[in-house]
Parts: C-alpha cells; sequence; structure tokens
C-alpha cells in the first residue's frame, strides 16, 4: 500500500483545507508513493517514537502535532526537530501530520471526540467556520443529567488521566452546558461564555487568562497532552474502517513532556 492511500483516508475527513492559516498539517517527511506496510500513531513526534517506529518496522508515522511547523535552515542535529527529521529520512520513514485540520472536523475530529468521551449530547462549534460547514473551532454541548462541580471535574480528571487538573473557583451551581477545545483553548472563553457554559475544559491558559473566568465560568486546564491524546483513536479508525487487515500500532514513547511532582 501507498503512503497516499493512508493520507487519502485521513483527508477525506479532515481536509488540509480545515486546517489554520498558521498550521502545517500535511506529509512532513517521505514521498506518497512509497510503500507501507505499518503505520504508527502518535501525537508528538519525538526521537523516541521514531526509535519505536524504526524496531517495530513502522514506514508512516501518524501524528497530531505537526514535527515541523517552520522552515529548517540547516539539518546538522542541533535541535530535536532537526534529528528526528534526519532519523527519519535516514531509516526511511514517512511522517505525516493531521492537526488543526483534525480539530475543526466537526463530526469526528479532536473536539468531537473529548465531548463524546464526557458524554455531551446537542453539540455544535463553539466558533463555526465561515467558509465549510464542516468546520469549525471548539464544541459545545450538553450533558444528559445536570452534574454537581466537582464529580464532574473529578469525572474529567479520569477520563483524560489529568495528574494535575488547573481550574478557576467552582461557582457552586450544577453543570449542564460543557464548552471545550482541545489544546490550547483560551482564544475561545469569549465564545464559551457568549453561549453561556458553565466549564470550558481546554488547556495551556496563562495566569491572568483564568482571571477572565469572572465567577461566571469554571475554567478546566486539563493539560494539551492529555486532552489530545485519544487523536490516536480517531486515526486508528479511519485507517481500519476502510483497511481492516492493516498492521496499526499506537505509540507506547509517546506521552506527555509535561510531568507533576
Amino acid at each position: 500500500m501507498k503512503i497516499a492511500e493512508i493520507i487519502s483516508l485521513l483527508e477525506q475527513a479532515a481536509p488540509l483545507a480545515f486546517q489554520e492559516s498558521w498550521d502545517n498539517a500535511g506529509l512532513q517527511v517521505g514521498h506518497v508513493d512509497a510503500e507501507v506496510s505499518d503505520v504508527l500513531l502518535c501525537v508528538d513526534v519525538t526521537e523516541e517514537v521514531l526509535d519505536e517506529a524504526i524496531a517495530t518496522g513502522c514506514q508512516l508515522v501518524v501524528s497530531h502535532h505537526p514535527l515541523i511547523f517552520h522552515g529548517l535552515k540547516t539539518l546538522r542535529g542541533d535541535s530535536a526537530v532537526e534529528r528526528c527529521v534526519m532519523k527519519a529520512i535516514k531509516h526511511d520513514v514517512a511522517v505525516y501530520s493531521a492537526h488543526t485540520n483534525m480539530d475543526n472536523w466537526l463530526q469526528g475530529g479532536v473536539n468531537a471526540r473529548i465531548a463524546g468521551k464526557i458524554g455531551l449530547v446537542h453539540c455544535g462549534p463553539l466558533s463555526p467556520a465561515t467558509a465549510e460547514g464542516q468546520a469549525g473551532s471548539g464544541m459545545i454541548g450538553e450533558l444528559p443529567q445536570p452534574e454537581d462541580e466537582t464529580a464532574f471535574l473529578q469525572r474529567v480528571k479520569e477520563i483524560f488521566h489529568v495528574p494535575c487538573l488547573k481550574m478557576t473557583r467552582l461557582l457552586g451551581k450544577p453543570v449542564r452546558k460543557v464548552a471545550l477545545c482541545g489544546g490550547a483553548g483560551s482564544f475561545l472563553l469569549p465564545e464559551a461564555l457568549a453561549q453561556g457554559a458553565d466549564v470550558f475544559i481546554s488547556a495551556d491558559f496563562k495566569y491572568h487568562e483564568f482571571f477572565m473566568a469572572e465567577n461566571r465560568i469554571v475554567i478546566a486546564d486539563i493539560g494539551h497532552y492529555e486532552s489530545e491524546q485519544y487523536t490516536k483513536e480517531i486515526f486508528f479508525e479511519l485507517i481500519s474502517k476502510k483497511i481492516p487487515t492493516f498492521a496499526i500500532h499506537f505509540s507506547t514513547a509517546d506521552r506527555s513532556p509535561v510531568h507533576c511532582l
């Protein structure tokens, strides 16, 4: 099977047209006509992940976060990105990334997956895209039944294996409407407030941004990796649904670089 066939399966669902202008989703390393029999799924491409791909005989790594965001002026191994690119080329391992195009795919992308894990119903985008009816940023939905704030946040912490959930002050009222955005989603807080969300689940909030809750909403920062870890499940389902006999591996070396003491 050619890499182009795997890319086609992913982009039929989340086309590159869905990605943000600053993003660099797509084939990062390798050639679309290269043959592939095994693929490794991950959130981040690291040297450890590439070592795993080499050891398991995977010719293709499919990641959520792009390995290359900006142009490389050298390939000397001075940075982790340079070393990863050099290692991938040396060992004929291709790298494909589906990032904000997968985030912005409303029907089955990253935010839809998060909403599904939490059990939200009646979901829609926090910020619909103007050009594409199937794309948008973030998601908002409702719980089937109102939940106690503490119990709800504890449940979220367990679902996403969060070592340290950072949050604003609890408001002392049941949670019914939940807004969310995988990864760094603080830019969507105004939308979450405007749409009356009780809780906004995302990651990478800066200190001063927590003040923006203004006792109107609970901000729950669950961590960047934690919020997007189930993207690997989306990749698996998109590929295996069409090619059930294809060898797909979940990376065991893929993990958050952030640790809690």
